[in-house]
C-alpha cells in the first residue's frame, strides 16, 4: 500500500507537469532568445534553449519580451516530466505544484507590467529540498512517514523566496532524514523518492543530502534550488554534479521550518549553475528571523545583495592558503591534480599562494567524535521541536515514532541500510549533560579559534582553498557510499562558510574546488569564487550518459 502510494502519487506529477505545461510552451524553444547549450542526451531532449540559462539571461528575456515567467515555469515542468520522471528517470524532484507555480508566475507576469519586477529573482522558477516547508506540497524529508505532512506555515527561506518574487515549482529529492539515519547509507536514497541519479553518468552518484537539488540544477530543470547542510550536504552535491554551492554562516539564513539536524551546524543555502545565480539567491535569503534565534548575529553581517561582490579582479592581491594536512588532500589522485592546477591558475591571475597554510588543528578535527557527539545529542530535540508543528492527522510525532514506523514498513523504508543513527540518538541524554557540553565546546574550539581563525590569523589569509571532494563514486545501494573524503568538515563545525564551484572534470566527472573562511566572510568567499570561475569556465552541462565506458 504505501509503495503504491509514492508510485502514485510520482504518476500525479507527471500527469499535472504536463497538461499544466504542454499548451503553454508549445514551440517556444524554436524562439526563445535565451541562449542554448549543447545538444544533449538521447532521450528526446526538451526545450534545449534553456539549457545553462541564467537568472541574468531569464530577466534580459523577459524584460524584453521574448518569453514570460508562466512560459519559463511550463518549459522547465515539461523537462521534469521529460527527464526526471521518464528518459533517464533522474529522480531528482519528489513533487510539484504546477497549477500554483503557473498562476504565481501570471501574477508576477502581470506584476512585471505594471509596477516592473522586485528584483532579480522575480519570475525565477526555482526548487527546494523536500526538508523545507512549503506551503502546497508535503515536506517528508524523503521519508513514507511524512507524506501527508503537508505545512501550514512556509519556511522562512521559502516565504523570502516569494517575496523575492520567485516561483516556487517544486520539492527535490535527498539522502532521507538528510542522511543521519543509516551507517551504511546511498546518498540520494529515500524511501519516497528511491535512488537519486548523476547526470553526468547515471550509473553514479550525485552525493548528498541535497542530492536532488544537485542533479535537478545540473540537469536544467530549474534555475536555481535551495539545498541545506549540516557537514557537507551542499558542497559535496554541487562538486558531483558541477555546480556552484554556497553553504552560509550558520545565522545567515533562518532554519525555521527546515526539519533539522543540528541547531550548531544546519544551515540553508543556494545551488546554482554560476557564482551570480547563487548570489542573486543568497541575498534574498538573508535577514534577522524572530523564528531563528541564531540569526540574531547576523545583524551586523547580513547582506541583501551579494551580487555587488562579483569582482572578475578578486584573485589579484588576494592571500590564499593551502591546508596541506589533515585529510582535505590525498585522498583522490584525479582532485589534487584538478585542485593543484586551479591553485596555479589563481597565481596566474594574481593571488599570493601560501602553500602550505595547515590548520593548526587538523588532525585532532579528524580523530575527534567531538562533531558526531553535537549531532547525536541535537538530533532528537531539534527533531522532535519539529516534528510538534506537523498538521495533526500525521501521525509520527517523535523521533521514537519514526524508528518504530521504519520497522513496522521495513520494506518500503530499510530496504538496503538501517536507522542505527534514529537508535544512537534516540534516548542519548539531555542538552545539559556534561558530555554534550564538552563536545560542543571542544568542536567549537578546534574548529573556530584554534582552527580555521588561528590558520588564517597566523597567514593573514582571505581564505582557505582545498578540493571539495573526488569524482563521483558509482552508486551501491548494497554497500553504500564509496566515500574517499572532502574537507567541508572544519567549516561545518564552526558554522562558517564555503563557495564550491567547478575546478574541472576526470572521466567526465565533475570536481570541485572549495573557498573557506571565517564566519561572514560570504562576501569575500564570492568574489574569489567569481574571479576564478570567469577565468575558467570549467561549468559544462551533463549528457545523462548511462554509465563509464571502461577502455
Amino acid at each position: 500500500m504505501l509503495a503504491r502510494t509514492r508510485i502514485s502519487r510520482r504518476a500525479l506529477i507527471q500527469r499535472s507537469a504536463m497538461a499544466a505545461a504542454g499548451t503553454a510552451v508549445a514551440g517556444l524553444a524554436a524562439t526563445t532568445s535565451l541562449p542554448s547549450a549543447m545538444a544533449t542526451g538521447q532521450w528526446n531532449p526538451v526545450h534545449q534553449g534553456i539549457e545553462e540559462a541564467t537568472i541574468a539571461d531569464m530577466q534580459a528575456a523577459m524584460e524584453a519580451g521574448t518569453i514570460t515567467s508562466r512560459q519559463l515555469v511550463g518549459i522547465y515542468l515539461e523537462r521534469i516530466a521529460a527527464y526526471d520522471l521518464s528518459g533517464p528517470m533522474l529522480c531528482s524532484v519528489l513533487h510539484t505544484n504546477a497549477g500554483a507555480a503557473l498562476r504565481a508566475a501570471e501574477e508576477l507576469d502581470n506584476e512585471r507590467v505594471a509596477t516592473g519586477p522586485r528584483g532579480p529573482l522575480h519570475g525565477i522558477p526555482v526548487l527546494l529540498k523536500d526538508n523545507i516547508d512549503v506551503v502546497g506540497m508535503p515536506n517528508t524529508g524523503g521519508s513514507v512517514a511524512l507524506a501527508n505532512n503537508y505545512p501550514l506555515q512556509d519556511a522562512t527561506v521559502a516565504a523570502k523566496l516569494r517575496d523575492a518574487g520567485a516561483v516556487i515549482i517544486g520539492k527535490t529529492n535527498l539522502s532521507e532524514w538528510a542522511n543521519f539515519r543509516g551507517a551504511q547509507s546511498s546518498s540520494g536514497w529515500s524511501g519516497l523518492g528511491r535512488q537519486t541519479k548523476n547526470p553526468y553518468y547515471l550509473s553514479h552518484n550525485p552525493c548528498g543530502s541535497s542530492s536532488g537539488s544537485g542533479t535537478a540544477i545540473s540537469a536544467n530543470l530549474a534555475a536555481v534550488a535551495l539545498g541545506t547542510e549540516t557537514d557537507g550536504s551542499i558542497v559535496c552535491p554541487s562538486n558531483n554534479t558541477g555546480l556552484v554551492g554556497i553553504k552560509p554562516t550558520v545565522g545567515l539564513t533562518s532554519r525555521a521550518g527546515v526539519i533539522p539536524i543540528s541547531h550548531t551546524q544546519d544551515t540553508v543555502g543556494p545551488m546554482a549553475r554560476t557564482v551570480a545565480d547563487a548570489a542573486a539567491v543568497l541575498g534574498a535569503l538573508t535577514g534577522v528571523d524572530p523564528r531563528d534565534p541564531a540569526t540574531a548575529a547576523s545583524a551586523e553581517h547580513a547582506q541583501s545583495d551579494y551580487l555587488q561582490y562579483l569582482d572578475a579582479d578578486a584573485l589579484a592581491g588576494a592571500r590564499i592558503g593551502v591546508p596541506r594536512t589533515g585529510g582535505y588532500w590525498g585522498y583522490s589522485p584525479e582532485a589534487d591534480a584538478i585542485c593543484n592546477a586551479a591553485i596555479e591558475k589563481m597565481r596566474e591571475l594574481g593571488a599570493e599562494i601560501i602553500d602550505p597554510a595547515d590548520i593548526p588543528t587538523a588532525a585532532e578535527i579528524a580523530t575527534s567524535p567531538a562533531e558526531f557527539t553535537v549531532l547525536l545529542y541535537e538530533f532528537e530535540p531539534d527533531l522532535n521541536a519539529y516534528l510538534a508543528t506537523m498538521p495533526g492527522d500525521v501521525p509520527t510525532r517523535t523521533l521514537a515514532d519514526l524508528i518504530a514506523f521504519n520497522i513496522a514498513h521495513a520494506g518500503v523504508e530499510l530496504p538496503y541500510f538501517g536507522q542505527e543513527l534514529f537508535e544512537q540518538a534516540h534516548g542519548i541524554g539531555s542538552l545539559t549533560d556534561a558530555a554534550y557540553l564538552e563536545a560542543l565546546e571542544t568542536s567549537l574550539r578546534l574548529s573556530r579559534t584554534d582552527g580555521i581563525d588561528a590558520v588564517m590569523d597566523e597567514y593573514d589569509l582571505d581564505a582557505l582553498v582545498a578540493p571539495t571532494g573526488s569524482p563521483a563514486w558509482p552508486t551501491d545501494v548494497v554497500n553504500g557510499d564509496h566515500f574517499l573524503g572532502a574537507s567541508s568538515s572544519p567549516a561545518a563545525m564552526a558554522g562558517y562558510p564555503l563557495v564550491t564551484l567547478p575546478a574541472g572534470d576526470s572521466f567526465g566527472l565533475p570536481v570541485g574546488l572549495t573557498f573557506m573562511g571565517r564566519a561572514w566572510s560570504e562576501p569575500t568567499l564570492i568574489a574569489l569564487a567569481y574571479a576564478f570561475e570567469q577565468a575558467t569556465k570549467h561549468r559544462r552541462s551533463p549528457e545523462f550518459l548511462p554509465t563509464r565506458e571502461l577502455p
